[in-house]
């Protein structure tokens, strides 16, 4: 996931907070975890704790893993997720 789609998709729900504020939360907390797994990595090597690599590799693929997840329950129509566009999926 490029940062111009993780822009779009926060873009979205700023724009769309009033009328979605869960997921204007929900999303902040994916972009929290994206996060933590990039800045998990230093601590991880320096003090020598490689138990944590798995969480960083998770972390940093959150953002895909939701927003995939997202698109197939919005195809099988579970959930509506105006803001993808699935016309590329």
């Amino acid at each position: 996931m490029t940062l111009e789609e993780l822009q779009r998709i926060k873009q979205w729900h700023v724009d769309h907070k009033a009328d979605h504020p869960l997921e204007y939360h929900l999303w902040d907390a994916v972009l929290t975890f994206w996060l933590m797994g990039w800045v998990g990595w230093f601590p991880t090597y320096l003090f020598d704790q490689w138990w944590g690599a798995p969480l960083c590799c998770v972390g940093m693929l959150f953002p895909s893993l939701y927003v995939t997840w997202r698109g197939s329950e919005h195809r099988r129509h579970k959930l509506r997720c105006d803001r993808l566009d699935l016309r590329r999926s």
